[in-house]
């Protein structure tokens, strides 16, 4: 596809013009027009969005539009969902919206009907996680499983993790998830330090099975499980009591089935996906196995069914009123021209709470990239440093920075009208619920209106404090509600900023696909695997600072 110079669009060098000495008081805006907070609300699937309180007029709405326009949103995005290589570096379809597909319908791509093969490894994944939940999967002793180790890294770790989370309300009573991603040993010893081993079944993540961090963990997952079982009088020392330990006990989400079976696991026990999935785009595919042996087959059509629902509402919906459209135009607003570094998602839901870390990968590995897709240097920002935490706990920790620091920090409050647990204080009465929402309420609105000198002059404050108590407000915020945190609200969550994402990597002319920033410290590391180990001469060719850090570690190992 054509790549684009965003600054040489009419639009950008419009919107450059408005952003100078721009300034939103968002009191007389609302104030000016009473129905700005219903004309800035919307509605995409079980989402209501509130972009109300950003700063935002009409007419760089409109410019924000043009810009779309001139920038080839749309383009992009149809030769997304028609599987074209999108991903130029790598020549690859970019289809993880072929992951949630309804079954029957077709789509070739490279001669295949991908939403076919979709299915058919749902299929399998389904059967398997029946097999899970019901008993008919037991382990080596003929016991059902307990408690499923995701080991992966990356996309294949933070995704189901953040799912699981997320929807531990509707896993099966008597199963458990746990995951391992740090080659740090602490990790996987600590996660598994009080299971039974034969009550335990790892499922290892990686498309290739070479991920160092993941196959190191499985080796070490390999060895704690049958220790385990030979010390208990389980199995004996034999290689084929080993080899039917592991075929009980380990599955794997792989493409490489010669790897997978020289480890020991059964390849027909191997989950596939494909090469137009990136991993940070695939917790709807075989890497939420994991997720789907928790909430089980019902649950994972309902998580799947929420991303298709914002797919629909993103391609159909007119940009007028298309929330991931408008939310991906209102970020690269804030980014290049009111010139914003941060992003803060602050999600008022415990069960959220690895969220902000999910979106981390998906939006900087996606898009943190310094060339356009045809190689060329950017000359403006791209990208956002996403973070967060949950209400209320962050208001205790770094909202005075957002309130009354020097930095513009748009920010995305997302929470749900139903609490899982509806607890009530016991003095008051009061629903707990309401107490937590009632900050998620009140801290938009402090944001966006403030408290000005004279009101805090009005409660009586001394000259000397006003101030420091006073708050400047017009600080943006956008609200995200749905009824309760079910798996197609998730699902529809996580596609929001897919599409997100996606609006602005194709505004900047990157390519948000793929993520070949990783691959210079992982070979780096791999490189001085001798070092480490103590060879002399390959010590030496380490730089200066590098072999300082490796003589101190050689000093106090």
């Amino acid at each position: 596809m054509e790549t684009k110079d965003p600054t040489t669009l009419a639009a950008w060098k419009d919107l450059t013009t408005m952003a100078a000495g721009f300034h939103l008081d968002l009191r007389k805006a609302f104030a000016a027009d009473p129905a700005r907070a219903e004309n800035l609300s919307f509605a995409a699937a079980d989402l209501h969005v509130d972009l109300s309180k950003n700063l935002i007029t009409g007419a760089v709405f409109e410019k924000l539009l043009e810009l779309s326009a001139q920038a080839g949103v749309r383009d992009l995005s149809e030769a997304m969902f028609n599987g074209e290589h999108i991903n130029n570096t790598e020549n690859r379809a970019v289809l993880h919206t072929a992951l949630r597909a309804p079954a029957g319908t077709q789509l070739m791509v490279d001669g295949k009907d991908v939403i076919a093969e979709v299915h058919e490894v749902l299929r399998r994944i389904y059967d398997f996680a029946d097999s899970v939940r019901d008993g008919s999967w037991v382990g080596v002793s003929s016991k059902r499983i307990q408690t499923v180790v995701n080991i992966g890294i990356g996309g294949s770790d933070l995704g189901p993790y953040m799912a699981y989370e997320a929807l531990r309300p509707f896993v099966k009573p008597g199963l458990e998830c746990r995951f391992v991603s740090n080659i740090d040993p602490t990790d996987i010893s600590e996660k598994t330090r009080d299971l039974d081993p034969e009550t335990t079944l790892f499922i290892i993540a990686s498309k290739t099975f070479t991920t160092l961090e993941t196959i190191t963990n499985a080796k070490a997952a390999r060895a704690w499980l049958l220790r385990g079982l030979q010390e208990r009088g389980v199995i004996d020392e034999t290689d084929a009591a080993a080899k039917d330990a592991i075929s009980k006990h380990f599955v794997a989400v792989s493409t490489a089935l010669e790897k997978v079976a020289a480890f020991g696991i059964d390849p027909r026990n191997a989950f596939g996906f494909w090469n137009w999935v990136g991993g940070r785009y695939s917790v709807d595919s075989a890497v939420g196995t994991s997720l789907a042996v928790a909430i089980g087959r019902e649950g994972f059509e309902e998580f799947l069914a929420g991303f298709r629902a914002i797919d629909e509402h993103f391609r159909n919906t007119p940009p007028a009123s298309n929330v991931p459209l408008l939310m991906g135009l209102l970020n690269v607003w804030y980014s290049n021209f009111l010139h914003a570094q941060t992003h803060a998602v602050l999600p008022y839901s415990q069960y959220l709470h690895r969220f902000p870390a999910y979106l981390q990968q998906l939006t900087m590995e996606s898009n943190g990239k310094r060339v356009r897709r045809d190689g060329t240097l950017v000359s403006y920002d791209t990208g956002e440093v996403f973070w967060g935490e949950p209400g209320t706990n962050g208001q205790h920790a770094f909202y005075q920075l957002i309130h009354q620091g020097t930095r513009l920090i748009p920010v995305d409050f997302i929470a749900f009208a139903r609490p899982t647990w509806d607890l009530t204080d016991s003095e008051t009465g009061k629903r707990q619920h309401e107490l937590f929402l009632g900050n998620f309420f009140a801290q938009s609105a402090a944001l966006a209106f403030g408290k000005t000198p004279d009101e805090v002059r009005a409660e009586g404050t001394p000259e000397e404090l006003v101030a420091h108590r006073t708050f400047p407000g017009d600080r943006p915020s956008t609200s995200i509600m749905a009824p309760a945190l079910t798996p197609k609200v998730l699902g529809e969550l996580i596609a929001l900023y897919e599409m997100i994402t996606l609006v602005q990597g194709a505004v900047w002319g990157i390519d948000s696909f793929d993520q070949w920033g990783v691959e210079l410290g992982k070979a780096m590391a791999i490189n001085l695997g001798p070092a480490i180990s103590g060879d002399a001469e390959a010590l030496a060719q380490a730089d200066a600072s590098t072999r300082e850090l490796l003589e101190y570690y050689f000093a106090h190992k």
